[in-house]
C-alpha cells in the first residue's frame, strides 16, 4: 500500500484526528495572537504539547499549518520560528486590512444586532476609564472590536481572512504603546456607534480611518528612530 493511501486510510479510521490537529492550530494562532509564543525564538514542541495537552503528532501537523500559513518559518537549523514581519511586510498587511475590514465594517452595519454593537461600546467605554495600558487588555479589546466585526459581515471567507491577516500583523512590535490608548479608544466606539446605529458607509469610512491612524503611528515610531 502506498504512503499517500495509508494517510488517507488513517483519517477515514481515525476521523477524530483531524479535528484535534485543526484544534491545536486554532490555539497555537491565538496564543501567537495573543503573545504567549514570542516571535523570532524556535517553538519548544515538547512545552507546547503539554501545554495544549496533545500528542506530538497532531502538534507537528498542526505546526505544519503556521508554515503554510505564513504564520512561521524554518529558521537555518529546522526549527520553527513565528517570524515577526519587517516593517514593509507589516505595512503591506495593514493595507490589506483597510480594504477588507472596510468591507467588513459596510457589511456588519446592516447585520449585527443593536444589543450586540452596545455590548461592544459598552465594553470600550469601560476600558477607556479604567485607562489599562497592559499588552494583553489592549489586545483583548482589539479582538473584541475587529473579531465581533468581521463574525458579522455575512462572509466566512472574508472573515477568515481578516483572522489571519490581524494574527500576522499582531506579531509585529508586539509593544504596545501608550500614546494609541486614547485615540484608538476614540475610533473603536465611533466605528461601533456608526455600526449600532446601521449607518454602512459611516462605518466603512470610520474602519478605514482607524486603520489608517494605526498605521500612521507605526510609520511616525520607526521612522523617528
Amino acid at each position: 500500500m502506498s504512503e499517500t493511501q495509508t494517510d488517507v486510510d488513517n483519517i477515514f479510521l481515525n476521523p477524530g484526528s483531524e479535528d484535534l490537529t485543526e484544534a491545536t492550530y486554532r490555539q497555537l494562532l491565538e496564543m501567537i495572537q495573543q503573545g504567549r509564543i514570542p516571535t523570532n525564538m524556535p517553538l519548544q514542541e515538547r512545552a507546547l504539547a503539554a501545554a495544549l495537552g496533545v500528542s506530538r503528532t497532531p502538534l507537528r501537523e498542526a505546526f505544519s499549518r503556521l508554515v503554510g500559513g505564513g504564520f512561521a518559518i524554518r529558521g537555518g537549523r529546522g526549527q520553527l520560528i513565528v517570524k515577526e514581519p519587517t516593517l514593509r511586510e507589516y505595512l503591506e498587511i495593514l493595507q490589506l486590512r483597510i480594504l477588507l475590514e472596510g468591507e467588513a465594517a459596510f457589511a456588519a452595519a446592516t447585520r449585527m444586532p443593536t444589543v450586540q454593537a452596545q455590548s461592544v461600546i459598552s465594553a470600550l467605554t469601560a476600558h477607556r476609564q479604567a485607562r489599562d495600558f497592559s499588552a494583553s487588555e489592549n489586545h483583548r479589546i482589539d479582538n473584541l472590536v475587529h473579531q465581533t466585526i468581521a463574525a458579522h459581515c455575512g462572509n466566512a471567507m472574508l472573515e477568515s481572512m481578516i483572522f489571519d491577516l490581524r494574527i500576522k500583523a499582531r506579531t509585529f512590535d508586539q509593544n504596545s504603546t501608550v500614546a494609541r490608548f486614547e485615540p484608538g479608544c476614540q475610533e473603536h466606539i465611533a466605528l461601533m456607534e456608526r455600526i449600532h446605529v446601521g449607518d454602512a458607509s459611516g462605518a466603512r469610512e470610520a474602519m478605514v480611518f482607524h486603520l489608517t491612524q494605526a498605521r500612521a503611528g507605526i510609520v511616525a515610531r520607526f521612522t523617528a528612530i
